[in-house]
């Protein structure tokens, strides 16, 4: 099947060309005739399927074929970067096309996002506290929306926007299009969805787990040696671009400062980072001026680098979801990754859970040559200690940059 089995005008075809595409994945043959028939739509994939496209093509279709004007489509992300990462895909779809389209987030001046408004875009792809600013102050008018898009849905829950969710949809038509695109769908996504979506159709494709060309193991490791072991596993490494994850902003930046210093071409990508630095970050990664990125989850979603080798993680994450995300950042576009995991005993709780969802155990390394003391590697704990002592740094974001609150009992990210 290609991309020519879909209805989608022809400027359109030429910015998939140029884009590289030539065969649609299965979240994208499966939705986009039902977007472009008018359909609500929840639609659920793993990371790295192109869920993107899925929405995207259909909506520029619509654009390009109806008459209308103001802000027609608006697509709702829960970072910048994945907001950044929406728009400029839409645009190479659409380069051919007159329609014009805005990224609205915090962080960065109102400004130019003011003057792209005025000047007529049709798409915005935002971040719900920027863009309940400008609603608010009156640069922005939702009255004429007729699609409206929530990518990442389940994140949007995790990161407590759900009312901010609610008061926007108070402000577009009550008749409109919904589209729901997520990775996972838990109880929240679906409450939301069947209050404001009618009749809509759900595809689903796959389990909501890391993708199969994705491997899995882990490296037992000692907190004292975790630095030692990650130097040592960079000094082995192949070529290519490796993703760190830590679970701090300070674990982020003092790692990557002390790879720069040991001669890694290493940048950290974390939450204190003003919106420009972070995009030079992923830019400077994308483009291959960086090789390492180490960042905290505020990276697990958002980043698109088709090629990144390997993931790693340097600290164990909270949850199974995380961990999906993360490792989802390899493996992309059916080509073969590799998550590697540091862990000490306290994970092993976690561990198991992944393991659950993957459906086999991970293969547990011991690296050759590498002094690991009195420590076991290869042990197993039978009756794994449950760490309730670890220490979560605040993500330091308010209203314009991220989550103004989190739910009860929630773990959080620290990005």
């Amino acid at each position: 099947m290609s991309f020519h089995s879909f209805p989608l005008d022809d400027r359109l075809q030429a910015g998939i060309k140029s884009a590289g595409y030539s065969s649609p994945t299965p979240i994208q043959q499966q939705a986009i005739p039902l977007v472009l028939s008018g359909r609500d739509l929840i639609g659920i994939a793993q990371t790295g399927t192109g869920k993107t496209a899925a929405f995207m093509l259909p909506i520029l279709q619509r654009l390009i074929t109806r008459k209308g004007r103001g802000v027609r489509a608006l697509i709702l992300a829960p970072t910048r970067e994945l907001a950044e990462q929406i728009n400029r895909a839409g645009r190479a779809y659409g380069r051919s096309t007159r329609v014009r389209s805005v990224a609205i987030y915090g962080g960065v001046g109102k400004k130019p996002q003011v003057d792209a408004l005025r000047r007529g875009a049709e798409v915005v792809v935002a971040c719900p506290g920027r863009l309940l600013d400008l609603a608010g102050e009156g640069s922005l008018d939702l009255s004429r929306v007729e699609v409206l898009v929530l990518d990442e849905a389940d994140r949007m829950c995790d990161m407590g926007f759900l009312p901010d969710i609610r008061r926007i949809i108070k402000l577009l038509p009550p008749r409109r299009q919904a589209l729901f695109f997520s990775a996972t769908m838990p109880d929240d996504v679906r409450r939301l969805a069947k209050s404001i979506m009618r009749d809509p159709q759900t595809i689903q494709i796959g389990a909501s787990a890391p993708p199969t060309t994705v491997s899995h193991a882990l490296y037992p490791v000692p907190g004292g040696n975790k630095k030692k072991l990650l130097l040592e596993m960079l000094k082995r490494r192949a070529d290519g671009r490796t993703l760190i994850f830590t679970r701090t902003k300070h674990r982020a930046r003092g790692l990557a400062k002390d790879l720069g210093k040991r001669g890694y071409r290493a940048e950290a990508l974390q939450g204190n980072m003003t919106q420009n630095r972070r995009q030079k970050a992923i830019d400077g990664f994308r483009g291959r001026r960086y090789d390492i990125l180490v960042a905290t989850d505020v990276a697990s979603r958002g980043i698109d680098v088709a090629d990144i080798g390997q993931v790693i993680n340097y600290d164990m994450p909270d949850t199974v979801d995380a961990y999906t995300h993360r490792v989802g950042r390899t493996g992309r576009a059916h080509q073969v990754g590799e998550a590697l995991t540091l862990v000490q005993p306290e994970d092993e709780p976690i561990v198991r859970q992944i393991e659950r969802l993957l459906g086999e155990s991970m293969e547990r390394r011991r690296l050759s040559g590498f002094n690991y003391g009195e420590f076991n590697p290869e042990s197993r704990p039978a009756n794994p200690r449950v760490s309730n002592g670890r220490s979560h740094a605040s993500n330091g974001r308010g209203r314009r940059n991220g989550a103004r609150g989190r739910r009860p009992g929630r773990a959080h990210n620290t990005a």
